[in-house]
C-alpha cells in the first residue's frame, strides 16, 4: 500500500501543472468553509457580548428585543420613557449594587447622543470582559462645573475629524429626524475611546444633567419662542434628571436575578419591563443570523465544486493516461491495482488540500484578527482542531475520498487492448 501511494505521488507530481490548481481549489474551499463557520461562531459570541457584566436592562414595557435595540445598539427610539421616580426605586432594590441610568433624543451629525452618569465608564463592558479605554483625555466629570463636556467614540472622532478641546454643537432628535440644533449650549470634547467594535464607537456621551440642561428652554421638542436659559445660568437649576430611557443594572448576586427581574416587572406605579441582555441578544440574533447560515451554504457549495473539479481534472486525464495505464497492465498490473492507483491519487490530493487549506485559515486568521477587534468588535478565538472543524474537515475528505472512486472505476473498466490500440 505504501509503495501505491509513492507510485500515486510521482504520477501526480509529473502532471504538477494541472494537479496545483485543483489542490488549491480544495485548499480555498476548505479555508472558506472553516472560516465562515468559525467568523460565524465568533460574530455570535461578539454579538451576545456587546454589553457584558450588565445583569438586566431595565425599560418602559415593549419587546426584548427593541429595548436591546435602542439601549445598546442605540438603533429606532423609546416607545415611553421611564420616569425619574422609576428608576430610584430600581436603584433602592435591596439586590441591585449599581444603576447606570441612560438617555437618549439628541444626535452629533447623524450621531446617537448618550447621556450616562460618570459610572458608565466604571461598570460598562464589551467582549470578554473588556473595560473601556481612553485613547486621549478623560470621562466627563458630571458635576457643574463639567456641565457641558463629551466623551466622543472612536467611530465619530474619526469621522467627523474631532479630537479633545474641540467644541461641538448637539442637535435635538436623531438619524434624519433631526430638528433643532442646541446651538447656545455648545459642548467641549473632554475624551476619546479606544475603538471597541460595538455602538459605543458611533456615540457621544455626556452627563445626564447636560441633556437637562439643553432642554430647559424646551417644550415638546422645540425651543420655547421667547425664552432663553444661558449655558452658564443653566447651572443655577435642579438638573436632576425627570426621565430616562432606559437602566443597565448590576445585581450583588447573579442568583438574585430572576427574583429582581420580577419585582420589577410587577411595579405598579409604571409598566416597566427588565430583560436579561444575553437571552434578549440570543433572541435577537435568531433574526439577523440569517446571513450567516446563508453564507455557511455558500461554504459547502465552494467544497462542493472544489470536489467536483476534483473528480473532474482526474477524469479528464483518463483520455491522456490511457496508454500509461495499458502499460502498467501490460507490466502485471491488475484493474484492482489501477483502481487503487487513481483513488489513492484523489485521496492525496484532497488530504493535500486540506492541510494547505487548514494552514491558509491560520494565516489569513492571524492577520484579520486585529482588524475585525478593532473595526468590528469580532474577537477571533485561536483556531483549534474542535469538534466542528474536525466534523467539517472529515465530511471533505470522505467526499473527496469517494469521489476518487469513480475515475477509477473508470480506469477499471478499460482494457488493456483498448489502451493499446492506436487512435486515429
Amino acid at each position: 500500500m505504501k509503495s501505491l501511494f509513492l507510485f500515486a505521488a510521482a504520477s501526480a507530481w509529473n502532471r504538477r501543472g494541472t494537479l496545483i490548481f485543483t489542490v488549491l481549489a480544495i485548499a480555498l474551499a476548505v479555508t472558506l468553509m472553516l472560516g465562515i463557520e468559525r467568523l460565524r461562531a465568533d460574530a455570535r459570541a461578539s454579538f451576545l457580548h456587546s454589553v457584558t457584566g450588565v445583569d438586566l436592562v431595565v425599560g418602559a414595557r415593549t419587546g426584548p428585543v427593541q429595548l436591546m435595540l435602542y439601549s445598546v445598539f442605540r438603533m429606532g427610539g423609546a416607545t415611553h420613557n421611564i420616569g425619574w421616580k422609576s428608576a430610584q426605586h430600581v436603584m433602592q432594590d435591596p439586590a441591585v449594587a449599581w444603576v447606570v441610568p441612560l438617555a437618549l433624543g439628541d444626535s452629533l451629525k447623524g450621531f446617537p447622543v448618550l447621556g450616562a452618569t460618570p459610572d458608565y465608564f466604571r461598570y460598562f463592558r464589551y467582549g470578554a470582559g473588556n473595560d473601556l479605554v481612553f485613547a486621549e483625555g478623560r470621562a466627563f466629570s458630571g458635576d457643574l462645573e463639567g456641565l457641558y463636556e463629551a466623551v466622543l467614540g472612536a467611530e465619530v472622532a474619526a469621522r467627523l475629524g474631532l479630537k479633545t478641546g474641540d467644541a461641538i454643537v448637539l442637535a435635538h432628535g436623531s438619524g434624519e429626524n433631526v430638528l433643532n440644533e442646541h446651538a447656545d449650549k455648545p459642548f467641549r470634547v473632554v475624551g476619546t475611546l479606544a475603538a471597541t467594535g460595538t455602538p459605543v464607537d458611533r456615540s457621544v456621551h455626556v452627563s445626564l444633567a447636560a441633556i437637562e440642561a439643553i432642554h430647559l428652554d424646551w417644550q415638546g421638542g422645540a425651543p420655547t419662542p421667547g425664552f432663553v436659559i444661558p449655558a452658564d445660568m443653566a447651572r443655577k437649576f435642579d438638573l436632576t434628571p425627570k426621565t430616562v430611557t432606559a437602566l443597565l443594572v448590576g445585581l450583588k448576586s447573579r442568583a438574585a436575578v430572576f427574583q429582581a427581574q420580577r419585582r420589577i416587572n410587577a411595579y405598579r406605579d409604571e409598566a416597566l419591563m427588565a430583560v436579561l441582555p444575553g437571552v434578549a441578544l440570543d433572541e435577537l440574533w435568531q433574526i439577523i443570523g440569517l446571513a450567516a447560515q446563508a453564507l455557511t451554504a455558500v461554504s459547502f457549495l465552494a467544497a462542493a465544486v472544489g470536489l467536483a473539479g476534483l473528480v473532474a481534472v482526474i477524469l479528464a486525464s483518463l483520455n491522456e493516461r490511457r496508454r500509461e495505464l495499458a502499460i502498467l497492465r501490460a507490466n502485471g498490473a491488475s484493474p484492482r491495482d489501477i483502481f487503487l492507483l487513481l483513488a489513492a491519487e484523489g485521496v492525496l490530493l484532497t488530504t493535500l488540500g486540506l492541510i494547505i487549506g487548514f494552514a491558509l485559515l491560520i494565516l489569513l486568521s492571524a492577520i484579520a484578527a486585529p482588524w475585525l477587534m478593532r473595526g468590528y468588535g469580532i474577537q477571533l478565538e485561536p483556531l483549534a482542531l474542535d469538534a466542528p472543524a474536525l466534523g467539517y474537515m472529515t465530511a471533505i475528505w470522505t467526499t473527496g475520498c469517494v469521489a476518487s472512486l469513480f475515475p477509477g472505476w473508470r480506469a477499471y473498466r478499460l482494457s488493456l487492448a483498448d489502451g493499446l490500440q492506436p487512435r486515429l
